[in-house]
C-alpha cells in the first residue's frame, strides 16, 4: 500500500485490488492504515473491492465531517482508467437510470424512474487500443459525474463494452476487474489548499497500453 500524502487530518493512499476499502472484510484498508499510521482512520468514500487506486481517508472526526460535506457537494473529483472489451468510441457521455438490487448486489440500467432508481452520469474518452490473441481491448479514461454503486461497470457494459475480468457485467472472462482510480483532486478540509493526486495502474494487461496522460 502506497501513501501519497499524510498530515494530522487526512491521508491519501492507493488501495490494492482485492482489499476492502472499509471494515466489511477481514482484509481491509482501515485496519492496515491504522496499523501503519498509528491513529484512528475514518472512511469517507469507498471503492469496490475489485477496484484499485487512489482514496482519501480522514484521521479525525472533524476532518471526517468536513470531507463528507465536500463529497456531498460533489467537490471531490475522481477519474478512472478502465480496460474494456472492444474498441470504444473516441469520447462520449453516458446518462442512465440505475437500480441497485441489494440482494444480488448488482446494478441494472432501467427505463423509468421508480423507488430506488437513481440518475447516473459519466464522461469517457479513448486513450489507447490494442489487439491481443485476436481480441480487441480499449483503455478508457472515465470521469464520474455521479457516484452510484457499480456505475462504471454497468454503464460501460450497457453500451457493449464490459470491463475486462468483469463476468458479473457481461465480460467473457471473470478474473481481475481492470478498473483503477487514477486521479483524485479536492480542497483540503482544514488548510483549504487544493490537492491533486495521480496514480498509474501497472501489471498484466495494464502494461500493454500506452498511458500518456
Amino acid at each position: 500500500m502506497k501513501i501519497y500524502y499524510k498530515d494530522k487530518d487526512i491521508a491519501v493512499c492507493e488501495k490494492p485490488c482485492g482489499i476492502s476499502s472499509q471494515q466489511a472484510d477481514k482484509e481491509n484498508m482501515i485496519s492496515q492504515l491504522e496499523k501503519e499510521l498509528g491513529c484512528t482512520v475514518y472512511p469517507v468514500h469507498r471503492l469496490d473491492i475489485t477496484t484499485s487506486g487512489l482514496m482519501v481517508y480522514a484521521l479525525n472526526k472533524r476532518s471526517s465531517a468536513m470531507l463528507s460535506d465536500i463529497i456531498a457537494r460533489g467537490e471531490l473529483q475522481k477519474e478512472y482508467y478502465a480496460i474494456v472489451h472492444g474498441e470504444i468510441q473516441t469520447q462520449g457521455r453516458l446518462i442512465d437510470l440505475l437500480y441497485h438490487d441489494r440482494i444480488k448486489n448488482k446494478s441494472f440500467v432501467v427505463e423509468t424512474e421508480r423507488k430506488g432508481v437513481k440518475r447516473a452520469e459519466l464522461k469517457y474518452k479513448l486513450v489507447d487500443v490494442i489487439e491481443q490473441n485476436g481480441d480487441v481491448f480499449s483503455l478508457a479514461k472515465i470521469k464520474l459525474i455521479t457516484g452510484r454503486t457499480h456505475q462504471i461497470r454497468v454503464q460501460l457494459s450497457n453500451i457493449g463494452h464490459p470491463l475486462c475480468g468483469d463476468g458479473k457485467y457481461g465480460a467473457r472472462d471473470n478474473l481481475r476487474i481492470h478498473l483503477h482510480s487514477a486521479f483524485l483532486s479536492f480542497m483540503h478540509p482544514v488548510s483549504r489548499k487544493y490537492l491533486v493526486f495521480s496514480s498509474t495502474p501497472q501489471g498484466d494487461l495494464w502494461d500493454m497500453f500506452k498511458i500518456t496522460e
